[in-house]
């Protein structure tokens, strides 16, 4: 055990340097977004969630579900990668893998904000998970284990910066383990739910899990690249070869994610379920198609592959842009895939209904997106001033 005070080790951790106005201004900036975003959320519980909110009764999880969805996800992602390197030490990735920890931690912070909000009774989820457990619900098991993989992860990154090695190893171990299930649940809550065609299934948790090993890599790119950014300074060779291999898992799990992608929608086609297909067409010729074709499949699948092959995995800015669409197009992915699950009415054909329900989001649901990418952005700076040597040594844990 370490005898160091706080003040000292946050003295060895910090970067002076980085206390310079402009980045004082960023994060004041995105703590602004934050509270104010976040607000947005807190007049539901003050108005009511169905005056706030554009949810109905035909559609009752919007695009704050979604939202909650790509940030745990991505989290996942980057627990996975942290994990690996940790583990598996000497892979060129684990020079940058104290950074993933920390935004892993940072994501599922941004998850749970924005969830926080979108459910009528957050402070019942936290005591009733404890003191009325249902071991046979998905939904149980996915708060329980993303719960307790935050509290490995931050445990993980404490003995990080205190130098405790072997307890993070074990506690990184565990996380991302608790991760794995979790993320697995989260496709679970879909997977099994026989009313809605377009989600039931045995796919949507590997699916899923496929979705985490691609964002976490976009992440891990932009994030590492944006870090030297506000630097102003070069990256290393090392870290480089790092985001290398980083651009390397994303063009892979690029081209599995894009086969799964096509063979879902191929699946609904071909003997799947009307309702299920009537979905699918929502996607791709629907009131989806624009998100599906431009967003999801232009932005965020075709462009990113073209980008990393001129790149050559050499061009670091160029790789984190082909991140940052990647991410894009997940986050818009997550949106379709909630909303094309509830969009067609289950009794489609009765009492005249149209073929598809509308749903568009409130501007108070949008203030809520705003409030989680605040908190991302804002975990992300104040990582980089107070943890930034934590994340650039030369040796990592």
């Amino acid at each position: 055990m370490t005898n160091k005070s706080l003040s000292a080790i946050f003295a060895e951790t910090a970067e002076p340097r980085l206390a310079t106005p402009g980045m004082n201004r960023a994060t004041i900036f995105f703590l602004i977004v934050t509270v104010a975003g976040l607000s947005c959320g807190v007049l539901a519980f003050i108005f009511g969630h169905h005056v706030i909110y554009n949810n109905t009764r035909e559609m009752p999880w919007g695009m704050l579900i979604s939202t909650y969805a790509f940030w745990a996800i991505t989290s996942t992602g980057l627990c996975i990668y942290a994990a690996m390197s940790h583990v598996f030490g000497g892979t060129r990735m684990g020079i940058i893998s104290n950074r993933m920890v920390w935004m892993s931690i940072i994501c599922i912070m941004g998850a749970f904000a924005t969830i926080g909000v979108e459910i009528a009774s957050p402070h019942r989820m936290l005591i009733y998970n404890i003191i009325s457990p249902n071991p046979t619900s998905n939904i149980w098991w996915m708060g329980t284990l993303y719960g307790m993989a935050v509290g490995c992860m931050i445990i993980e990154f404490a003995g990080i910066v205190t130098g405790l090695a072997r307890v993070a190893l074990i506690l990184g171990v565990f996380g991302a383990i608790a991760e794995v299930l979790a993320n697995s649940c989260l496709g679970g809550v879909f997977a099994t739910l026989p009313a809605r065609p377009y989600w039931y299934g045995a796919q949507l948790p590997i699916y899923f899990l496929t979705a985490a090993f691609l964002s976490g890599a976009a992440a891990t790119i932009l994030f590492n690249v944006l870090a030297y950014k506000i630097r102003g300074e070069k990256m290393s060779h090392a870290v480089h070869l790092g985001v290398k291999s980083a651009g390397k898992a994303m063009t892979l799990v690029l081209i599995l994610y894009t086969v799964a992608t096509f063979w879902r929608l191929v699946s609904f086609y071909v003997g799947g379920p009307e309702l299920g297909r009537t979905a699918a067409d929502a996607l791709i010729s629907g009131p989806l198609s624009i998100n599906f074709w431009v967003v999801e499949v232009c932005v965020g699948l075709v462009i990113p592959m073209m980008l990393i092959i001129l790149s050559r995995l050499e061009n670091v800015n160029m790789m984190a842009f082909a991140g940052f669409l990647v991410l894009v197009g997940q986050f818009v992915a997550r949106y379709d895939l909630v909303v094309a699950g509830q969009i067609v009415p289950e009794f489609l054909g009765w009492d005249e209904l149209p073929s598809f329900f509308s749903y568009v989001p409130s501007i108070f649901e949008f203030g809520v997106i705003a409030g989680g990418i605040g908190v991302v952005a804002f975990g992300f700076l104040m990582g980089e001033r107070v943890f930034g040597k934590t994340f650039t040594q030369k040796e990592h844990h």
